[in-house]
């Protein structure tokens, strides 16, 4: 799924508004060395920083930060050049995010890399191939940018594999009917047509509810699910009405009804799931303790310094530094082709563990997990480890390049 958070990320509030108030200068430029040398690396980074995925988007920006701390070795600079950020905010809105990809690309900038939005991303792969740069996709889970083209990467999963580690819950059994409940947009229908390409293939019923963007009563959504009777319910959804749409499910009576699957979102919003939190089975993207390793040691050891806690999007921040080094240690700079090359094939430690860059289209390999949330005494909900999945079992078929 594209992401699994509802609220804003308020511990994340100082880091954003700082750099949103760096964003905000004339030309919107945010040097991550502090220098504005002319033998600087450019980089633009294009994310949401405000809208409704505003708190996905701090997660990225946070982890990008945190994985040029950890790819430079703390210099923040390659080959002895800083890497200069020129940070912009998309709001969530394609056309804006096209928009500054333009200025950027028509500025000379050779890497474009960010957006939460699987809308956006769809939008900025193709402008990334026609101006042959090097476009690294954020969080956007979307199927359909893997393979799109030659110059696009992303650095966190996609549906494919959120419903892969679905399906580990299913075990062996046939014949399910299984209803998927998410949004009407590209995250959401990628959801769709992934669960049916999956879970169909594998002799499941597969049956769907798409519910536009704009609703906010969710009532007559569940409702509807409750009167599919499905065996399992499989809810794909991002941005800040996840916990008005569980409320309005556990209302109708769908969790004592059916099995209900979803992504584990970020740790701020668990306890809006309420007593249903311990009935839903999960599937994961990350959780810090799920990774057992050093990077995600580090990672953790640098947030908790400043009394914070990686969170789901924190590691597609990170890798995307991770990726964005490794381009520009390979490249000089300015050769595109030789980034290209540099990325496809990569294998790397990274926060949720070995990751690899496949080169047919550019998907990422990479673990899943499954998590149970369990109520401690204090009446808080923390994550239980229920299974790693590794990078085998949660492989997208090969899309090859158009």
């Amino acid at each position: 799924m594209q992401g699994f958070g509802w609220k804003r990320v308020l511990v994340l509030a100082a880091l954003v508004s700082s750099a949103g108030a760096l964003a905000a200068t004339a030309q919107g430029r945010v040097a991550a060395s502090g220098a504005t040398s002319a033998s600087a690396y450019k980089v633009g980074i294009i994310y949401c920083r405000t809208g409704p995925l505003a708190d996905y988007g701090a997660e990225y920006i946070e982890g990008l930060r945190f994985g040029l701390k950890y790819a430079t070795k703390g210099t923040n600079a390659v080959n002895g050049h800083p890497i200069q950020l020129n940070i912009q905010d998309e709001t969530a809105n394609p056309a804006t995010a096209v928009s500054e990809a333009k200025t950027l690309i028509g500025q000379g900038y050779k890497i474009i890399a960010g957006t939460c939005s699987s809308a956006t991303a769809l939008q900025l792969a193709p402008l990334a191939a026609q101006n042959q740069i090097l476009y690294i996709s954020g969080a956007a889970a979307y199927d359909g940018i893997t393979g799109i083209n030659r110059y696009t990467f992303r650095a966190g999963r996609q549906t494919y594999q959120d419903v892969l580690a679905a399906n580990s819950f299913l075990g062996k059994s046939t014949g399910k009917k299984i209803l998927v409940l998410a949004q009407d947009y590209a995250f959401g229908q990628g959801n769709v047509a992934a669960v049916k390409a999956v879970l169909g293939g594998k002799g499941h019923n597969v049956s769907s509810i798409l519910v536009p963007l704009s609703a906010t009563d969710f009532t007559p959504f569940a409702q509807q699910v409750a009167a599919a009777k499905p065996d399992l319910v499989y809810v794909a959804w991002a941005g800040d009405t996840g916990a008005a749409l569980f409320q309005a499910l556990q209302q109708q009576g769908v969790f004592k009804a059916t099995t209900v699957t979803t992504g584990l979102p970020q740790r701020d919003t668990w306890q809006s799931f309420g007593s249903a939190a311990t009935s839903i089975k999960f599937l994961s993207h990350y959780v810090p303790t799920a990774p057992d390793n050093k990077v995600n040691d580090w990672l953790v050891a640098q947030m908790k310094r400043r009394g914070q806690i990686p969170d789901l999007f924190t590691p597609d921040g990170f890798v995307t530094a991770q990726m964005i080094v490794r381009a520009l240690q390979k490249s000089g700079g300015s050769d595109v082709n030789k980034m290209i090359s540099a990325l496809e094939g990569w294998k790397f430690l990274a926060p949720k563990g070995l990751q690899w860059i496949r080169p047919q289209d550019h998907a990422m390999n990479q673990p899943m997990f499954q998590v149970q949330l369990v109520q401690k005494a204090n009446g808080k909900y923390q994550p239980k480890v229920l299974k790693r999945i590794s990078p085998g079992n949660v492989t997208p078929p090969i899309t090859p390049f158009k």
